[in-house]
């Protein structure tokens, strides 16, 4: 069962997403956390901001996965399962979210539920390389943050 279309827009409006993603719906978060897969696979080629916008747009999948059932598609939750596995062999788990201590815990994120915040690439490029060593915790969190 497919969840309404119209469900899915009022969802992805009232974060405040952008008109792409809201057009794009759930087969868009998708397509976009497959190409974050990719490029973890490949060695992630851009930056901690660049980063934590993809993490964020699979956030913005499971939540609204929650809010709408059925928003995405049996085929979709397949592709969805596959791209996960792809980011968790292509990942190390480290134990401080992404976003720091202060927002997984204002945001009740946890490394189970939320393993994507709490996971790097085992090949960053250079500037996730540099961004990751000189992180001493991030501040705060957007609305919605995506692609």
């Amino acid at each position: 069962m497919m969840g309404d279309p119209s469900d899915v827009r009022q969802f992805l409006e009232s974060r405040g997403c952008p008109d792409d993603v809201v057009t794009g719906g759930a087969k868009g978060l998708v397509e976009a956390w497959e190409d974050a897969a990719g490029q973890v696979e490949a060695g992630y080629p851009l930056g901690l901001d660049d980063y934590l916008n993809d993490l964020d747009g699979r956030q913005l999948l499971e939540e609204l996965r929650d809010a709408v059932p059925g928003a995405a598609t049996p085929a979709l939750e397949k592709r969805l399962k596959a791209a996960d596995e792809r980011v968790r062999a292509g990942t190390r788990r480290v134990t401080e979210c992404l976003w720091g201590a202060r927002v997984a815990d204002a945001e009740g994120w946890n490394a189970d539920d939320q393993w994507w915040y709490f996971a790097v690439p085992t090949s960053p490029g250079e500037a996730l390389r540099e961004d990751l060593g000189g992180r001493a915790g991030r501040g705060g969190r957007g609305g919605c943050v995506v692609i």
